[in-house]
């Protein structure tokens, strides 16, 4: 009862002007809490929905195509791990110092993953998107692209893009550049400029930097509770995100992407992370808002499965009087009403 005392307190003291009315709804990997995400489903229905950004990861290809996938392992999202035809591709590599076995797209060609058909992620959380399983194929970047554009043309609302690069040391690693990769590909579709809705986000910090020297794109931090860029061996997060190390980041990027927790404490009460981060010249958006109670503290939890849906209305409030100027959310459905009520 404290934490939603507190809720009340902090929604009533934020005025009409607030960023309540301002707030980016980011689609995370599309409107994922309703389709398998990163699928031209799951990003359709966003952009339908009112989401202002759509977010695709993006991993590569043997023959070096981007495309959107959570991570480069892709039997938690495809059927890989049905397919006899694809059974001695299995492999086991060490990413980001943590050993991981399944298969991977930079061992597949374009045209294998083609065969391949998008599966749910999260089947016990989201039983409903189980029906869309094998139904869709891995995207492209550039049909994600054209997408965008399509829809865009068709609703006459601008709806922006908001890549991230997965794992792109690793990668580089392997031979494979993605951030060059992505530099062409913006390149190509004229996407290259801080006036073009788009952000590219990442949880290393080299990738960025090489980013703020080939490109004039909008680049983005990303910051985890706990550790830090793989890229950075001895740097955490936490020091990245102090009053020293805040003013580092807005030398090559222009906002900071942060775990919510980071921004709102266990007790409801704002951390002053958005205030030093302003102070340093970096919007903050928040991640990542979803509806089910699994992911919500116990407060604002409803029900009695992990997969009934949760106070989401009262976690975006929270959110939002925190001063946060996006949030990331699997529910653009349920984002966008909020915010429209919000404003003045």
């Amino acid at each position: 009862m404290r934490f939603l005392y507190l809720l009340a307190v902090l929604a009533a003291a934020v005025p009409a002007s607030s960023p309540l009315s301002a707030q980016l709804v980011i689609a995370h990997r599309g409107a994922s809490g309703e389709r398998p995400e990163h699928t031209l489903a799951a990003y359709e229905r966003a952009i339908d929905a009112g989401a202002d950004f759509i977010e695709p990861d993006l991993v590569v290809t043997k023959d070096l195509v981007l495309v959107a996938r959570h991570e480069n392992e892709l039997s938690d999202t495809t059927d890989v791990a049905s397919r006899e035809e694809f059974e001695d591709r299995r492999r086991s590599k060490e990413i980001d110092g943590q050993l991981v076995a399944g298969w991977f797209a930079e061992d597949f060609t374009l045209a294998e993953l083609r065969t391949l058909r998008a599966k749910e992620r999260l089947p016990a959380l989201r039983p409903a998107n189980v029906r869309y399983d094998g139904l869709y194929q891995v995207p492209t970047f550039a049909e994600i692209v054209a997408l965008v554009r399509a829809k865009s043309a068709e609703t006459g609302r601008t709806v922006g893009l908001y890549p991230e690069l997965k794992h792109p040391t690793f990668l580089l690693q392997q031979g494979i550049d993605s951030v060059d990769l992505l530099v062409a590909a913006l390149r190509k579709e004229g996407l290259d400029g801080k006036q073009i809705p788009l952000f590219v986000q990442s949880f290393e910090v080299a990738p960025l930097e090489r980013l703020d020297r080939l490109t004039d794109v909008r680049l983005v931090q990303l910051v985890a509770a706990d550790g830090g860029p793989a890229d950075e061996a001895g740097m955490t997060y936490a020091e990245m995100v102090s009053e020293s190390g805040l003013p580092r980041i807005a030398a090559y990027a222009d906002a900071i992407g942060v775990e919510a927790s980071l921004v709102v404490g266990a007790d409801g009460r704002t951390t002053g992370l958005v205030a030093a981060a302003k102070a340093a010249g970096l919007p903050v958006h928040a991640w990542t808002l979803r509806k089910e109670n699994a992911f919500l503290p116990p407060t604002l939890r409803k029900g009695a499965t992990e997969a009934a849906t949760g106070d989401f209305a009262a976690a975006w409030t929270l959110l939002a009087a925190a001063g946060v100027e996006g949030v990331f959310t699997d529910d653009p459905a349920l984002a966008v009403p909020l915010r429209r009520s919000a404003l003045p």
